[in-house]
């Protein structure tokens, strides 16, 4: 069983939080070039860091800007800041109340399935919600986890899923809306979706949900389906 590096960073800026990322991701990967000539191979090591960024958004590498619908000076009024990142997928937000996670694992002591990767983060956000008595669901040819349209309310997103891999070492992740301001999913093109909209737990459950416990829950659930035992 491999063991995972847990680390809640808290609320950190996503410039912060994107060159810690980087710098793991060199650590792991170094640690796997090593291990290729040596005698005795050294234990590889995993992260998963937890956090919540100030407001935020963030446009993939297959997004358009035509889906953020802000201009430089209103972004700039509205202190929200504004990243061309790596990772694949559109553009999303990040915020306040909203489990941000990051896996840096390297898939070689797991399984070598870019796919399966993901199936299995949107398996731990269901399998979290399915606590709650919410139904989580996934759309085909759409990543993410969607509760399905009803009489009042389209199909809608509640966790945003955006990764890169190099030399199968995984970063970025997850964005799990808990407590998450949904007015700032105004300003933008979710993921480039016109016909859906997004959602959070609390606005599903109509109460207070306190994060620790749902990170708990999640913990819980990527340990087993990975098989592998989260560190503090």
């Amino acid at each position: 069983m491999q063991q995972v590096i847990l680390n809640d960073l808290g609320k950190i800026s996503y410039h912060k939080a994107w060159d810690l990322q980087q710098e793991l991701m060199a650590e792991v990967i170094g640690i796997k070039r090593a291990n290729r000539d040596a005698a005795t191979p050294s234990p590889q090591k995993h992260y998963f860091l937890y956090c919540e960024h100030p407001h935020v958004y963030t446009l993939g590498r297959s997004g358009s800007m035509d889906n953020l619908l802000l201009s430089e000076e209103e972004l700039n009024k509205k202190n929200i800041e504004f990243y061309k990142i790596n990772r694949g997928g559109d553009i999303t937000y990040h915020g306040p109340g909203q489990i941000v996670g990051y896996p840096i694992l390297d898939l070689d002591c797991f399984f070598t399935d870019i796919h399966r990767f993901v199936r299995y983060i949107e398996e731990a956000v269901i399998r979290t919600l399915a606590e709650y008595d919410i139904q989580g669901e996934r759309i085909e040819g759409m990543s993410g986890v969607w509760l399905k349209a009803d009489d009042q309310r389209p199909d809608r997103k509640i966790c945003a899923i955006g990764i890169h891999l190099s030399r199968w070492v995984t970063m970025h992740g997850f964005a799990f809306n808990i407590q998450t301001d949904l007015q700032y999913f105004n300003y933008i093109v979710p993921c480039g979706i016109t016909n859906k909209t997004v959602t959070s737990l609390e606005m599903e459950l109509g109460k207070a949900v306190n994060l620790n416990e749902v990170k708990e829950k999640l913990n819980r659930h990527f340990s087993e389906l990975f098989d592998f035992e989260l560190m503090s």
